[in-house]
């Protein structure tokens, strides 16, 4: 079950009457336009803030650091040798 709330807002009647026609075009209510555009616009957004955006330099770098030769620091290479000793006991 989905629960519902309330939301009022207050809109100019030029604002209301450019927001209808749109919803008429549309084939919804003004109500029904209006929570699907909000919706769809804050998707966008949350969308957009949650991408990491790098320069061609930056990304460059980054995938030449994924790609490149690694080499386990001491505290790694220890639970490594670690590991592999209790594999063979």
């Amino acid at each position: 079950m989905t629960s519902t709330a309330r939301f009022d807002l207050t809109i100019d009647a030029a604002d209301k009457d450019i927001i209808s026609r749109a919803a008429s075009l549309m084939g919804t209510t003004l109500a029904g336009f209006v929570r699907s555009a909000a919706k769809e616009k804050a998707l966008d957004l949350i969308d957009r803030d949650s991408r990491i955006t790098l320069s061609q330099r930056d990304f460059t770098a980054f995938a030449s650091a994924l790609n490149g030769a690694f080499t386990p620091n001491a505290a790694l290479q220890s639970a490594l040798t670690a590991s592999s000793q209790v594999k063979r006991a």
